[in-house]
């Protein structure tokens, strides 16, 4: 559905949301030219209720909220999705918004109650990126018996994709967030960072590049739970080493979520572009942040730019996004 399409109040939402995309600096899709990956926590995203209007009950999450959420979507390559319901209608509602082009690749549920009933998710772009054949979950080994951990609350899930010349593999996480104590999250980290060490050091893994993005429960770049993140020599870029991912509620900033990798250990190129996009304020402007997180998020999306043009000499042409198409509704206010 093109956003001109939408009830007013749903339009005027996309239309504020596009701006924030573009202050963002999330750049365009470029043919052969550039890849764009991103992490989402989307809150609970499970059922959608079916209408553009308030549901009174639950969900909260609409048709509006879902197509908010699509048009950021349908701006990046491929982006790992965090807590993803054991019930996906609403990830195929979500789907058949963002239209054919789109694929999807999913875990199964996990299970127990530290597991939430939680699913890791892939959305993707099958005009600029093609599954390449691996997916799998990360298991801890029973030799690793001397870990503060038994084994992941909510196992990651690894898949690898080819855009281009560069094949990848993208490693999403969901870390417990635990009774409340960050310092609870530090075994699962420090497991994650040894599992993601012992790979990159395999010289016959599936693809040499590995990038690590996700919900990491990250309080503060400082913290024991950042250092613990990047104990093995996993690393984010300059350009995410200050963004705040939580919604801005008044609390303290937060670092929730993360993209990194083994700094000069990848064959793609990172561009040096990358950041969050804030939809706070932009949407569903008559309700507070807590209530709009319900139906949206309460984490903001996280993206990071790389090249897959080796030559350099290809012709830049952006993918049709209908941006060419007049916009009548050029002055919705912010």
């Amino acid at each position: 559905m093109n956003y001109l399409d939408y009830p007013p109040e749903t339009a005027a939402d996309v239309v504020r949301v596009r701006r924030r995309i573009e202050e963002a600096g999330l750049p365009p899709k470029l043919v052969d030219r550039n890849l764009l990956i991103g992490t989402w926590n989307i809150r609970a995203f499970g059922r959608v209720y079916p209408a553009f209007t308030e549901n009174p009950e639950s969900p909260k999450r609409n048709l509006r909220a879902l197509a908010i959420i699509a048009e950021i979507i349908s701006r990046l390559d491929v982006v790992a999705i965090q807590e993803v319901r054991r019930d996906v209608s609403g990830l195929r509602m979500l789907l058949d918004m963002l239209g054919p082009a789109w694929g999807v690749i999913v875990s199964d549920v996990n299970e127990g109650q530290a597991g939430n009933a939680e699913r890791l998710t892939f959305l993707y772009d099958r005009r600029r990126v093609t599954p390449s054949g691996l997916a799998g979950e990360l298991v801890l080994p029973p030799e690793w018996g001397d870990k503060a951990i038994q084994q992941f609350a909510r196992t990651p899930y690894a898949v690898s994709f080819q855009a281009g010349e560069e094949a990848f593999i993208l490693v999403t996480v969901h870390i417990k967030y635990g009774s409340g104590d960050p310092n609870e999250r530090v075994p699962e980290l420090e497991a994650f960072a040894e599992w993601m060490a012992n790979w990159n050091r395999q010289q016959t893994r599936y693809h040499p590049d590995l990038i690590v993005l996700g919900d990491f429960n990250i309080d503060r770049r400082d913290d024991p739970r950042f250092e613990a993140f990047v104990s093995r020599g996993l690393n984010v870029p300059p350009a995410l080493r200050s963004v705040s991912t939580n919604l801005a509620t008044g609390k303290k900033a937060k670092y929730y979520d993360q993209i990194g990798w083994f700094m000069g250990r990848l064959n793609m190129e990172f561009t040096g572009r990358a950041g969050a996009i804030d939809f706070s304020r932009a949407v569903f402007k008559e309700l507070t942040r807590t209530q709009m997180s319900f139906r949206v998020s309460d984490h903001l999306p996280l993206w990071a730019e790389f090249s897959i043009d080796r030559s350099r000499s290809y012709l830049i042409q952006a993918l049709d996004l209908d941006d060419t198409l007049p916009d009548p509704l050029a002055a919705v206010p912010d």
